[in-house]
């Protein structure tokens, strides 16, 4: 167990910011499946955007690769074009 304040606060700190992660991850996944999911190509096209930026900020965070993000964002924009 840690002994010192600093170590104890960053146990704290760590904490919070991976449940944070871990729902923003998910939040993430989850739009994804939608817009997957999504037979309409307006509908789609208005959700894209969005789901682009959760992206994004989970790259900028270091959460996913930014390489991952960009093939997911690249798919997903193929996918809505295709409709």
């Amino acid at each position: 167990m840690a002994n010192h304040k600093s170590a104890l606060k960053r146990i704290r700190s760590n904490e919070a910011k991976r449940l944070r992660n871990k729902y923003q991850h998910k939040t993430t996944r989850n739009a994804v499946r939608v817009l997957r999911a999504t037979e309409d190509k307006t509908a789609a096209e208005a959700l894209l955007p969005s789901v682009i930026a959760m992206l994004d900020k989970l790259a900028k965070n270091n959460v996913i690769h930014q390489n991952k993000a960009g093939n997911l964002k690249s798919k997903l924009t193929k996918h809505v074009a295709a409709m």
